[in-house]
């Protein structure tokens, strides 16, 4: 009986040492062969969404103006006459509109810095749409496929914030 044990013990052995070296040499000489394919899958999507800002819905231009001058800002662009200003205080950017939408909006521009200067590298709308349906969000808007340079397209967070993707050129 103990001679029966010690061959089982030494087959489990023999075994476990092979179906080791098999796993080791057979699989992971395959597996580095698809390691890319396989770290892009597990990786999270890196879109490169460009500046950001945030888009307020205000009851009156000058107040708000004068509000965002006190907390640092400045204005970059826009006007009181457009009844929109842009206002700047180092990376940070407040879009201030008034009579123009309902609710605020979180915007990103693809292919642009905070300073409105291009990028030199970006992920092209349609591209970010792609992505973003492929993740399983729904669209609001969407930009079209069949054109190039600037387009737009809205989808919303789990809380109902709006995001704008609007890129410029």
């Amino acid at each position: 009986m103990q001679m029966k044990n010690k061959f089982l013990q030494i087959a489990v052995l023999i075994t476990a040492i092979t179906t080791g070296y098999f796993l080791n040499n057979v699989i992971a000489q395959n597996t580095d062969n698809n390691l890319n394919a396989i770290v892009h899958t597990l990786k999270p999507n890196n879109m490169k969404l460009g500046a950001f800002s945030i888009s307020l819905s205000v009851k009156d231009l000058k107040v708000s103006k004068t509000f965002y001058e006190q907390l640092g800002f400045t204005v970059f662009a826009g006007s009181m006459d457009k009844k929109y200003l842009i206002m700047k205080n180092g990376n940070a950017l407040v879009g201030l509109f008034q009579d123009m939408f309902q609710g605020n909006i979180l915007t990103f521009n693809p292919g642009w810095d905070e300073n409105a200067h291009n990028t030199e590298s970006f992920d092209d709308i349609r591209d970010i749409q792609h992505q973003l349906r492929s993740s399983g969000l729904t669209l609001m808007s969407e930009a079209d496929e069949k054109t190039s340079g600037p387009a737009s397209l809205t989808l919303t967070d789990p809380d109902g914030n709006i995001i704008l993707i609007d890129q410029h050129r």
